[in-house]
């Protein structure tokens, strides 16, 4: 019983000491404005808080081993415009609340602000501003990291094919994207060979591409804001994504590019003001549902074998045109439920809420006019309505279109007029 007893103290003294150890190895240490960070970074152990204060640090700081930066009063750290501000080569790094600027501007050696270099998993960014530099965030083979309510702009005074990107991630898993406001980049968000992710609240602006988006699997898109860009999201080489309630808008391209697309989910999404609303090409196994597209001058531009999709319960409204479909044979919409046509001019005599008869997105006018736009100006003649009745009568004219047999006759977003005539704030 003796023998049994002093085994159980030797135990609990351990764990004791253990304890303590662990204790005492974390400890908080106070940066004052003027000294060296970097000898800072050197002198604190794994696992310490630093505490860095309100001042400007200038140089090429280093971080190899677990540490938490954490600015008082928004500290400025300053790459002094060569190399990359800050290299992270150790997991379990956290920065938060700090400015981090002035990288180089080196596209070969992708000078950042911050570096996450392989291995580096667990980093996190929170609350800083990240500005004029290159690439805001380089993020490689770096697997759960999270970059949380930042502010990131580029260097806005270089032309967009010389900047970086805002957040750069590159075969990546577990990331998570979320309350950031990214704009004056090249593409805001450059996406790569990245899984398992999760991108929620940003706002994507002023810049090439709201996301650059490619290779990656099993992610969520959802909540984000893309607008005044070229492209607003644009999804290529990408299978089972579902891209929930973004606003895209104000685009001087596309809202939304899905091009080479499988299994995915596409609902709920506001697609307004853009040229064109949705680009969708190669997409298969997709379900595009309760999205609104609304004032558009393409509403949707439908190619390369798009097909076997399920399209249900979408507005398409105010669309200077509502689909352009290139394709040899029709495309069927709305199989179960229907979508909502603003230009439909059929009836609904029965009153189930449904047209009695089929949408039809284009006929041979529309054709016509795609490849001679200057016909426009007779959009209103008498020739170019009998054409169109032509078309209707005689089925040797009729062309290859989207078609909807069960057209809605009122919208399915009940808010869908305060996103007409919408531009950029």
């Amino acid at each position: 019983m003796k023998k049994i007893l002093n085994n159980q103290i030797l135990i609990l003294s351990f764990a004791a000491a253990l304890l303590a150890a662990t204790g005492a190895a974390a400890a908080t240490l106070n940066v004052a404005p003027g000294s060296d960070l970097q000898q800072a970074i050197a002198q604190a152990r794994a696992g310490d808080v630093l505490e860095i204060g309100r001042g400007l640090y200038t140089g090429n700081f280093r971080i190899d081993k677990p540490l938490t930066l954490r600015g008082i009063g928004r500290p400025t750290i300053s790459g002094g415009l060569t190399g990359s501000t800050l290299t992270v080569e150790a997991p379990d790094v956290t920065v938060e609340n700090v400015i981090v600027r002035d990288s180089g501007d080196s596209l070969k050696n992708q000078n950042a602000g911050i570096y996450v270099r392989p291995g580096a998993h667990r980093f996190a960014l929170r609350d800083s501003d990240l500005t004029y530099n290159l690439f805001g965030l380089w993020i490689e083979k770096a697997d759960d990291v999270v970059v949380e309510r930042n502010i990131i702009t580029g260097k806005r005074d270089y032309n967009s094919p010389l900047r970086g990107n805002g957040i750069q991630l590159y075969n990546t898993t577990g990331a998570r994207i979320v309350g950031n406001n990214i704009g004056f980049v090249r593409d805001a968000l450059y996406v790569d060979v990245s899984h398992r992710a999760v991108f929620r609240g940003n706002r994507l602006h002023h810049s090439r591409y709201g996301t650059h988006y490619m290779n990656s699997y099993h992610n969520l898109w959802e909540d984000n804001d893309s607008y005044a860009n070229r492209g607003g999201l644009a999804l290529m080489e990408v299978r089972d994504q579902v891209i929930r309630n973004n606003r895209a808008w104000n685009n001087s391209d596309h809202g939304i590019m899905l091009r080479t697309l499988q299994d995915s989910l596409v609902e709920g999404n506001v697609i307004a003001g853009n040229n064109r609303g949705f680009f969708i090409y190669d997409v298969e196994y997709a379900t595009l549902r309760g999205n609104l597209v609304i004032n558009n001058r393409v509403g949707v531009h439908l190619s390369a074998g798009s097909t076997r999709n399920s399209v249900e319960r979408n507005d398409f409204i105010a669309n200077r045109e509502q689909v352009r479909y290139v394709g040899a044979k029709d495309e069927a919409w709305g199989v179960k439920e229907g979508n909502y046509w603003g230009n439909y001019l059929g009836w609904d005599s029965d009153g189930d809420g449904r047209g009695d008869q089929p949408y039809e997105a284009n006929d041979i006018v529309d054709r016509l006019l795609w490849r001679h736009p200057g016909a426009r100006l007779l959009m209103a003649s008498p020739a170019i309505q009998a054409l169109r009745l032509a078309a209707q009568q005689f089925p040797l004219l009729r062309v290859p279109t989207v078609v909807d047999k069960n057209p809605r006759m009122r919208p399915h977003n009940p808010d869908w007029s305060r996103w007409h005539g919408r531009i950029a704030d």
